[in-house]
């Protein structure tokens, strides 16, 4: 059991990589090529994905927890995770030259933070307004 559950997480760490590791292909002159690979990824990959978690299973109670936060911040994450984004990058490109050794700990900073902010986002706008919505629409 534990087995297909790793199998599965490999393959999707591996369509994960797949897609965006290859952030182009084909020359200047060959732009179809991506239009193509954008295609096969949206139409196949993606899909992929979405299925290997929508099969999936929990087992215990823990992995209940996380399955259930994960669900809980997608949204808020999905919505502020883009500004973080933006500053991150910002910043890399005003210190050219960094290594990475150099840059993790801003990445995991960022990462952290958009975390943070997606919790901070779900508990403070998003679930006040759904709970204020129910009871106005009932």
């Amino acid at each position: 059991m534990l087995e297909s559950r790793l199998s599965k997480i490999n393959i999707v760490i591996c369509d994960k990589a797949a897609v965006l590791f290859i952030p182009r292909i084909g020359s200047s002159e060959h732009l179809w090529m991506n239009g193509l690979y954008e295609v096969f990824c949206i139409i196949i990959v993606f899909q992929l994905i979405v299925y290997i978690g929508a099969s999936g299973v929990v087992h215990n109670q823990t992995e209940n927890k996380i399955c259930k936060f994960l669900g809980n911040i997608s949204y808020p994450l999905y919505i502020t995770h883009y500004v973080l984004d933006y500053f991150y990058v910002a910043w890399v490109s005003n210190h050219k030259g960094i290594t990475l050794s150099q840059a993790w700990p801003y990445a995991l900073l960022t990462f952290s933070g958009a975390i943070v902010l997606a919790y901070a986002s779900l508990k403070l706008y998003d679930e006040p307004v759904r709970a204020w919505l129910r009871k106005k629409l009932k």
